[in-house]
């Protein structure tokens, strides 16, 4: 069965949090504190805050196969010309399978709509699946930022960007 791309919904907020916790701390496994990686996934993909931002608009679409949402994308303008993506993580059961880049599609034509013709994204130093699948479709690596997170760890993410 295809899956289908389409809105997120309040009731969606569980699936987005599992999915979204799971995939951060799989990007960060080995580069990041065990106390970090539970500070942030607490703050950012606990239930609560999921749906808050679902209503806020901040999680653009998820994918859904059978039934289950297995996949989630977010994102928006950040000037007159430019779009980021700021959340995107599709399930480790389902990755592989076109699904990231059918929401990828779908974020792209929203940010072409609005008359977009860049977009923008971190990701983080390391992450062994995020980094082909971006340069694949055409991202270019421009900078390298890092920070310093709350535990004092530095955190370094690579910014890319393409035209769209």
């Amino acid at each position: 069965m295809e899956p289908s791309i389409r809105r997120p919904k309040t009731q969606d907020a569980p699936a987005i949090a599992r999915i979204c916790r799971t995939g951060w701390k799989q990007t960060v496994e080995g580069l990041i504190s065990e106390s970090h990686q539970h500070e942030t996934v607490s703050f950012w993909y606990n239930e609560k805050k999921v749906m808050q931002d679902i209503a806020r608009g901040h999680y653009s679409y998820v994918a859904e196969l059978d039934g289950a949402v297995v996949g989630v994308i977010g994102g928006g303008r950040t000037s007159v010309r430019s779009g980021e993506i700021y959340v995107f993580y599709v399930d480790a059961n389902h990755r592989y399978m076109g699904i990231g880049g059918m929401l990828l599609h779908r974020l792209t034509e929203d940010h072409r709509n609005k008359g977009l013709v860049e977009q923008w994204v971190s990701v983080q130093e390391g992450n062994v699946h995020g980094q082909p699948f971006y340069e694949t479709r055409g991202f270019e690596y421009i900078e390298q930022k890092s920070r310093r997170t709350g535990t004092g760890e530095v955190q370094t993410s690579l910014r890319f960007r393409r035209s769209i």
